[in-house]
């Protein structure tokens, strides 16, 4: 059983290679053929062979790779069944639903132009990310640790929080005189809240024992916050980044869209209007794969800074 599992992706990877060179293409479907989903499957077959070939000497690479066959196989599939009803059969509109193989030829004849955008919209993802992240932590740090502070802030951050940043456009527009320095604030904004409600309440819930052995031991304020309050409140501190990282991803799309020329959230607009939907399919695929790598990224860092938390909290 555990063997026809691993070999399930390369079944699942022949038998859409099959389909896809067999099974001629609808009568309606009056393009160019084109290569590159054959050269895809062909690719991944080649690769999961290897795979198979791996697994039989290496024991951690088995387990791994057992373990996620069956997702490997049905992402495969997934693909298949799209490109049968899209290329094989047009059951959907061509124009908004383009085949698999012109999706890809974005990639290759676009590459550089969609590189281009991709950097426009990490830089201004970026910026607004890290003005928002330090906001939130001294915003969060001064509610969470002082009362005085508290008491002031935290009604402000209750009538402001709640309301999503995107709202606030009309305002920002007016407010700033560029509009990527508009988008960079709302981004902020984005991730402003959720950083500082989450990192103001991990502060304020750290045991009262831990401060007062600090004290016993002579440490001042700055290490009571730095040294004992900040890496205990780490978790909830990682939660708040985490929701302000997606928020900060829907407001940066909508920011795109609104003016801010060359990004990803423009192209997409921009593809759209003209009723190039492969392009804008081309564009979702790329802010799926970076945004994924970028959530990756903040794990690790996470897993890097709570590591002397392993086997007390799992994840």
């Amino acid at each position: 059983m555990l063997l026809f599992k691993r070999f399930l992706p390369l079944i699942s990877a022949a038998a859409a290679l099959l389909v896809h060179l067999l099974v001629p293409n609808s009568p309606k479907f009056f393009d160019k053929p084109l290569p590159f989903f054959t050269f895809l499957l062909s690719a991944a077959a080649v690769a999961l062979a290897i795979c198979i070939v791996v697994s039989f000497f290496k024991k951690y690479f088995r387990e791994i790779y057992t373990h996620n066959a069956p997702f490997y196989a049905m992402a495969i599939l997934v693909l298949n069944i799209y490109n049968i009803v899209t290329l094989k059969l047009m059951l959907l509109p061509s124009i908004y639903f383009p085949c698999l193989d012109k999706i890809f030829n974005v990639f290759v004849k676009d590459k550089f132009f969609l590189l281009k955008c991709l950097g426009h919209s990490a830089r201004l993802l970026f910026s607004g990310f890290g003005f928002g992240l330090v906001c939130g932590l001294i915003t969060g740090i001064l509610v969470g640790w002082s009362k005085r502070w508290s008491y002031w802030v935290t009604p402000l951050i209750k009538i402001i929080g709640p309301i999503p940043s995107t709202a606030w456009i009309p305002i920002a527009l007016v407010c700033f005189p560029t509009t990527r320095q508009a988008s960079i604030f709302l981004i902020a904004l984005a991730v402003w809240f959720p950083t500082t409600v989450l990192t103001s309440s991990g502060i304020s819930n750290v045991k009262n024992a831990y401060f007062e052995v600090a004290s016993t031991l002579g440490a001042n304020t700055f290490q009571k916050i730095f040294k004992i309050a900040l890496p205990d409140a780490m978790p909830s501190i990682f939660i708040g980044v985490f929701n302000g990282t997606c928020a900060s991803f829907l407001t940066l799309m909508t920011a795109e869209m609104l003016g801010v020329k060359f990004g990803i959230g423009w192209y997409i607009n921009w593809q759209r209007e003209v009723l190039a939907y492969a392009n804008v399919y081309a564009g979702l695929i790329t802010i799926a794969v970076s945004f994924s790598l970028f959530i990756t990224a903040l794990f690790k860092v996470r897993d890097k800074l709570l590591s002397w938390q392993k086997g007390v909290i799992k994840w």
